[in-house]
């Protein structure tokens, strides 16, 4: 794997931001730590990327926001309330969609960084390494991707994965089911390890099924999987592939939440309409919207500050996907010692 600006920065034992300057603005740097941070890259073969073009200069007053999926719902929440943010603070909102490529990713943020004061990036697939390294010397916020080198948006599931397996093992489920989504996602496999640990707190079973893509369609092929597990309830990586497990599970025959309890994850608007409604954790991506566009207006004004992190909380809301187990899909409580 090629070095990042952030191995080089580590070596020479410099701040990110630092290291950033010995190759965009070296005139800010004293002789001996341009010296060393120069040093350190060409030891591990660090290419840094390509300059902004002189003939495009940044415009202060334009910020990029950049998005997997803009129809996705829970991501055009995030992107108005980010606009909304963008608009008070007199700047301008750039938006780009990389439909889940980690590819087109790169290329998106390539190109933007060069036009823009600061980008705010939403659920990357990309590692948060790579977005910084990409980004070099602009302003970043990330959302939903964690790393203590740069500010951090979290919509923490922690806490509404608890109350989901709790209150499922409150209606006598033992035995779970989790859909996962994108192989890529930094949320998904967070998620899994967060509801993994829950089912072992509680002593119940969970079946951790195989990556999806994050859409109706991707729930929808997944239902054969879920009701095959036997699992009396199953946890979606999203309310989209939540709503896809219903209608797959309908068209087997099987009853929602008769035979199958099932719980998403975002509580979407359309989510309080779908038949049954749909029970959900509920996450504030409006908020991080909002959060994410003001962490990036003070690292554009102040670079030298150091990176934060916010956490988001998440919360159950419980409507009637989900209801008390069947008695005939209950397996054998487990035994502890």
């Amino acid at each position: 794997m090629a070095p990042t600006l952030t191995d080089v920065a580590k070596r020479a034992n410099v701040a990110l931001s630092t290291a950033s300057r010995a190759f965009s603005d070296p005139q800010r740097l004293g002789p001996e730590t341009l010296r060393k941070v120069l040093e350190v890259a060409q030891e591990l073969g660090y290419e840094p990327p390509p300059p902004r073009p002189a003939e495009l200069p940044s415009d202060t007053d334009t910020v990029a926001v950049v998005v997997p999926d803009i129809a996705n719902p829970v991501f055009g929440a995030f992107v108005k309330a980010a606009q909304t943010q963008g608009w008070h603070r007199g700047q301008t909102i750039v938006l780009a969609d990389t439909d889940f490529d980690p590819d087109r990713e790169r290329e998106v943020i390539t190109h933007l960084r060069a036009r823009s004061a600061g980008l705010v990036v939403c659920s990357p697939r990309l590692d948060a390494e790579d977005v910084l390294t990409l980004c070099g010397d602009t302003p970043v916020v990330l959302v939903n991707r964690e790393t203590t080198t740069a500010d951090c948006v979290l919509a923490d599931a922690a806490d509404g994965l608890r109350q989901t397996v709790e209150y499922l093992a409150a209606l006598g489920h033992r035995h779970l089911a989790y859909v996962q989504g994108s192989q890529h996602s930094w949320s998904n496999s967070h998620r899994v390890d967060l509801a993994r640990a829950q089912a072992e707190r509680a002593g119940l079973e969970l079946e951790v099924l195989g990556w999806q893509s994050e859409t109706v369609a991707g729930g929808t092929a997944a239902a054969a999987g879920v009701i095959a597990s036997g699992a009396s309830a199953v946890i979606a990586h999203n309310d989209l592939v939540a709503l896809g497990v219903i209608a797959g599970a309908r068209q087997l025959g099987v009853r929602v939440p008769e035979d199958l309890s099932v719980v998403g994850i975002d509580d979407m608007p359309l989510a309080a309409t779908a038949y049954p409604a749909l029970s959900s954790i509920a996450v504030p991506m409006d908020r991080a919207g909002s959060l994410s566009l003001e962490m990036l207006s003070q690292a554009i004004a102040d670079e030298r500050r150091e990176p934060r992190t916010l956490r988001l909380p998440t919360q159950l809301v419980v409507r009637g996907s989900t209801g008390p187990a069947a008695a005939r899909t209950l397996p054998a409580t487990r035994e502890h010692a």
